[in-house]
């Protein structure tokens, strides 16, 4: 079963009793066992997430334009039936290896559900922000802090590694015999997919989309290298994973030297790694056009290392897949904090359309594509 695995686990424990913080240690979280759930439509109201405006969208924007909101949906479609029969039989929606991320709430004990809280809501807003009974009341109160919200109950999602650790256990990791099923691979990318989502917070400042960028990468190297080294058949997926995105960080950390230091693996022992990768992902980068530009700078300058070779084909598309994401998340970030933007677009495309799929992918013409990047910084 997925909740065997580390990141499905933090994701437990970050709902049910961990200190965390927006800032380091000042944000306490306590939670006590047995919340009530009380489902989306305790956030629907128009005087709460329901209503017009910046402040009471949130629900409007999940519902309407939020994936999240279909992820029960789609457990009905004949691929989801594929699959679900592959591993186990019976119908995909009531499948604990496919409720487990596509309808969270079936996974509470009815004692903690509220009549009002029901499982074909998705992935709904308790599922990342906690079970609401604790604190629902009272976190619309003027005299209420965030500190105050946290430490009812509300998850501390200002925390970037908190934030991660709620999203990687279903956007990453996943049991090798679901992939031989005919679930789609899937990559983690924290800064890029929360604005996919559509975002419905606001940042803390310009620079959270590099932050986000950096964290999701740690949190994702991290949870791929546990499952090289504790899963008895590791579904290569993974294993290439934490070799392109071991690579990426070891060079975009040494880019920066006030960072952690990621270093590429010698041998077959992960955990050295796996421990690097949470460092960096607990680190409170703090970045600026200067360093953000040297770690651009430095990942652009690896075009070398793509030399063509049909031995290496696989390992150069997940490395590839890694560093284009990394540019077009920092080209962002970049350009959010100059008054004049970087004009790169067209390199960006490019490099995106190089690696779409493994078929289409060559090393060479990455590596083409790479320099014109570069020369554009």
């Amino acid at each position: 079963m997925r909740a065997s695995r580390p990141g499905l686990l933090l994701h437990v424990i970050f709902c049910f009793g961990i200190f965390s913080s927006a800032k380091g240690a000042d944000v306490k979280q306590t939670r006590e066992s047995g919340e009530i759930f009380v489902g989306a439509v305790g956030c629907r109201s128009s005087s709460c997430h329901g209503g017009a405006g910046e402040k009471r969208s949130q629900y409007i924007t999940w519902s309407r334009q939020d994936f999240h909101s279909r992820a029960f949906s789609i457990l009905t479609n004949a691929r989801s039936a594929r699959i679900a029969e592959a591993v186990g039989g019976g119908e995909a929606a009531a499948n604990a290896r496919c409720t487990v991320c596509h309808s969270p709430l079936q996974t509470v004990a009815p004692a903690q559900l509220a009549s009002t809280a029901h499982p074909d809501e998705g992935v709904s807003c308790e599922s990342c922000h906690g079970a609401a009974g604790p604190w629902l009341r009272g976190h619309t109160r003027p005299d209420w802090t965030y500190a105050t919200r946290v430490s009812a109950g509300m998850r501390d999602l200002r925390n970037l590694h908190v934030r991660a650790n709620s999203c990687v256990a279903c956007h990453q990791n996943l049991d090798v015999d679901l992939l031989k099923a005919g679930h789609p691979t899937l990559v983690f990318e924290l800064d890029s997919q929360s604005i996919n989502e559509p975002k419905h917070w606001k940042d803390e400042d310009s620079w959270s989309g590099a932050r986000a960028w950096l964290v999701g990468q740690a949190v994702a190297l991290r949870e791929a290298a546990w499952h090289s080294r504790a899963d008895i058949e590791p579904a290569p997926d993974v294993q290439e994973t934490s070799l392109a995105l071991s690579w990426l960080l070891a060079r975009a950390t040494l880019a920066d030297a006030i960072l952690p230091k990621v270093v590429e693996p010698t041998s077959s022992d992960l955990e050295p790694l796996q421990q690097q990768a949470d460092n960096l992902a607990r680190h409170a980068w703090n970045p600026t056009i200067d360093s953000t530009m040297s770690i651009l700078r430095a990942l652009a300058g690896t075009d070398s290392e793509f030399v063509a070779s049909k031995q290496l084909s696989t390992q150069f598309f997940y490395r590839a897949k890694r560093l284009e994401l990394a540019l077009h998340a920092l080209i962002r970030a970049v350009n959010a904090n100059r008054s004049v933007p970087l004009k790169i677009d067209k390199e960006v495309d490019a490099l995106r359309e190089d690696v779409k799929s493994t078929d289409h992918f060559t090393a060479a013409r990455f590596a083409e594509h790479l320099r014109a990047f570069r020369a554009k910084l």
